[in-house]
């Protein structure tokens, strides 16, 4: 019997033989110009969280142009269109295809996108300007080819990916879709890149510590709970519990269980002399393990306690300081299985293209799925990109055309071979 390697090579060098694909593939070869434009304008517009809805509204337009059907924004704000069958109520398999359409940048960022070249520079033209381009372009090369898989692929432009946006535009799909219960696999654009392939879900849990007091004169209150010198007391709790760093880093080299945390905001106080009423902070927990994100969430909770019961012994009650810890952030854990068929045809895509498979672990808006157990992968567009998060982001659409193709022939066999289960 053939093995699963050699039978997924075997369908992609068939797929990529067909005349169809060859017409797509050259219709993504010979439109740079016109998916780099695209690109250009989607940056233009703003799309801070929870604000994405300026860019759907072009999302939508753009989508209504390459003829998909079954055009809607949902009620999160994602954008979504139809190839296939289009029969309400189908059950034909999904093929759902995303790229995430907000950026981490608030809404007052100047975005005035430069195009030099074959460079893009503009806050989020990489992060997620390649991958939105990407999806556009891969529809725009289906109807160019008449290609109208037997499957449903659904492209979605997608919102609340990035920092607190808490993935809630893929969950807003998996919880009330109608098609739902039909999606097989999940296939996300997310950055630059050609070789890239995210299997393994990051997960993360992220909470707001606030401690709140009387506050008071520095002078006449002196001795009051402090609940700034409080919350810096549960931040170095939390850090020496948590031990050495170079677990972390023997762990990152050799792909073994690792864990991080970080407190990235600290908040509090109203006058360099005025005890503060209140002090907040936030905190970041990831983890490869979900037991592990659990037991940075019960040592938080403890470092804060600990804290909080030291800073008021021997205070009166009325000065006593209280603690509140809110959960703001919750992106679960997971992988994809070795035997995926979704990673056999990426691992045969890559063969025929010439590529080497890169596997690697982050969070993206594939955690979702893994998470239920569909098979998903989170890759690149094409590309190289830089300063990602930062105002001087670029991207460079050198060796998009590789990327751009490796997209399209995962996705057909994926269509392919759930049509052919169906």
């Amino acid at each position: 019997m053939a093995s699963t390697s050699t039978t997924a090579f075997a369908q992609i060098g068939q797929i990529a033989s067909r005349r169809a694909v060859h017409a797509a593939l050259g219709w993504l070869h010979l439109h740079e110009q016109g998916i780099m434009r695209w690109q250009g304008e989607c940056v233009a517009i703003p799309a801070p969280p929870f604000a994405e809805g300026a860019r759907a509204e072009w999302f939508r337009a753009r989508f209504a142009e390459l003829d998909l059907a079954e055009i809607e924004i949902d009620a999160a704000g994602n954008v979504l269109g139809t190839l296939g069958p289009s029969v309400p109520g189908s059950s034909a398999p999904v093929i759902l295809l995303s790229a995430h359409i907000d950026t981490v940048f608030p809404p007052d960022t100047p975005l005035d996108p430069v195009l030099t070249g074959t460079r893009l520079q503009a806050p989020g033209a990489c992060d997620n300007g390649a991958g939105l381009a990407a999806l556009l372009a891969i529809a725009a090369s289906l109807r160019h080819a008449a290609i109208r898989p037997a499957c449903r692929v659904i492209f979605a432009g997608n919102v609340g990916e990035e920092g607190e946006g808490d993935l809630r535009g893929v969950r807003h799909i998996y919880a009330h879709a109608a098609w739902r219960t039909h999606i097989v696999a999940h296939l996300v654009l997310d950055g630059a890149g050609q070789t890239v392939a995210v299997t393994g879900a990051l997960g993360s849990r992220r909470f707001e510590v606030s401690i709140a007091g009387a506050g008071g004169h520095s002078w006449t209150d002196a001795g009051r709970p402090n609940p700034i010198v409080a919350l810096a007391d549960a931040i170095t709790r939390f850090a020496q519990r948590q031990g050495s760093r170079e677990g972390d880093a023997l762990a990152a080299r050799t792909g073994a269980r690792r864990s991080t945390w970080n407190a990235g905001t600290i908040e509090g106080g109203s006058a360099v002399n005025a005890i503060p009423a209140t002090a907040t902070a936030r905190f970041d927990l990831r983890s490869t393990d979900a037991g592990e994100l659990l037991r940075l969430e019960a040592e938080l909770h403890r470092a804060v306690e600990d804290a909080v019961f030291c800073s008021n012994a021997g205070s009166a009650p009325d000065y006593a300081l209280r603690a509140a810890v809110r959960p703001i952030g919750d992106r679960p854990a997971g992988a994809l299985p070795e035997s995926a068929r979704i990673l056999a045809l990426l691992r045969a895509v890559d063969r025929h293209l010439g590529l080497r498979t890169e596997l690697r672990t982050a969070s993206t808006d594939a955690n979702l799925p893994l998470s239920l157990g569909i098979e998903a992968i989170s890759i690149g567009a094409g590309g190289e990109g830089g300063g990602i998060h930062t105002t001087a982001e670029w991207f460079d659409a050198r060796g998009r055309d590789v990327g751009l193709r490796r997209i399209l022939l995962l996705l057909l066999a994926l269509a392919d071979c759930h049509a052919a289960a169906a």
